[in-house]
């Protein structure tokens, strides 16, 4: 009997459509490399077609709060059904930037300086009074962004200071936490880690040249309004940088099966920027096209990942 795999998309964060789009492309890859597989929503019916089936593998596609906030993990963790990606624990560290970067930091990897300030802190405090501390320890341009949310949602890149209380009430519709950093210009580029039984391995990275000259949710998921390059036109020594870095951040946050690392490259030198335990899967994903380019079946390593999962019940 073939290995009954449920793969979760949807849910009520904001990036609830790419997720849905992710789903549908892996629950195709799978069925096509032989699964039995049911598509779902985070629903209340959901706990029940888990319990109602034969030893089946969850393979969640939730991106944004609720799914890669570790949320979904601890659920399925309670059902006691295996499933494919990082531990409840380790989306809830690298979900939130806030606590991310410090623990990649940790780990000696180069990430940008950075100032975390909750919604309540910024409104008692007052924005006149933060601003000028905020450019003195950061200088100019900035970029501004929700602690714990993705696809580019709520960012900002502020020129001049009398921007960033605007900048920081984005931020603030998308989360009650904002992370300041300086601006990191450079090239920009995301590798992909999978762990396909032998431990964490980085897939060539892609090189992100939007059209706009900013990577926001409409240049991501808008088809033509980015260009990717893949193997990203860097010379073999950065590139290796890259791919270590990656590596390094993978296991530095305690991640599992997969991710994706965005890095900017800065003077020749890699510099951190998040990691996703819930990369995209959809037509203009980054993780497909990495794949590809290094020969590797997008089906057979969607496949290695439920059986692994399986292999964990």
């Amino acid at each position: 009997m073939a290995q009954h795999v449920i793969v979760v998309a949807g849910g009520l964060s904001h990036e609830r459509e790419i997720s849905l789009e992710s789903g549908h492309r892996v629950a195709r890859e799978l069925t096509r490399a032989g699964f039995d597989v049911t598509m779902s929503d985070m629903q209340p019916g959901l706990i029940d077609l888990i319990c109602s089936l034969d030893h089946p593998v969850v393979f969640p596609m939730l991106h944004g709060g609720a799914g890669e906030d570790g949320a979904a993990g601890e659920v399925f963790e309670l059902v006691d059904v295996p499933y494919v990606g990082s531990t409840a624990v380790a989306c809830r560290a690298s979900y939130d930037k806030a606590l991310a970067i410090p623990a990649v930091a940790r780990k000696g990897l180069s990430v940008p300086k950075r100032v975390v300030l909750p919604h309540d802190m910024f409104r008692d405090l007052g924005a006149s009074t933060l601003l000028d501390l905020i450019e003195d320890r950061l200088g100019l341009p900035l970029f501004v962004k929700p602690s714990a949310s993705g696809s580019a949602l709520g960012t900002s890149r502020v020129d001049r200071i009398e921007d960033l209380p605007t900048a920081m009430v984005n931020a603030y519709s998308y989360g009650r936490v904002a992370v300041v950093e300086e601006h990191i210009a450079g090239t920009e580029v995301a590798v992909p880690v999978f762990d396909l039984g032998d431990g964490p391995i980085a897939f060539p990275p892609v090189e992100i040249r939007p059209a706009s000259g900013r990577y926001d949710f409409e240049a991501r998921y808008t088809a033509g309004a980015t260009t990717y390059v893949c193997p990203a036109e860097l010379d073999e020594m950065t590139i290796a940088a890259c791919q270590d870095m990656a590596v390094q951040a993978h296991l530095g946050l305690g991640l599992r099966d997969f991710s994706r690392a965005d890095i900017i490259v800065r003077d020749g030198r890699p510099v951190f920027i998040e990691s996703s335990v819930a990369p995209g899967m959809t037509d203009t994903s980054l993780v497909p096209l990495s794949l590809a380019s290094a020969g590797q079946n997008l089906t057979e390593v969607l496949a290695q990942l439920v059986r692994m999962a399986a292999q964990r019940s």
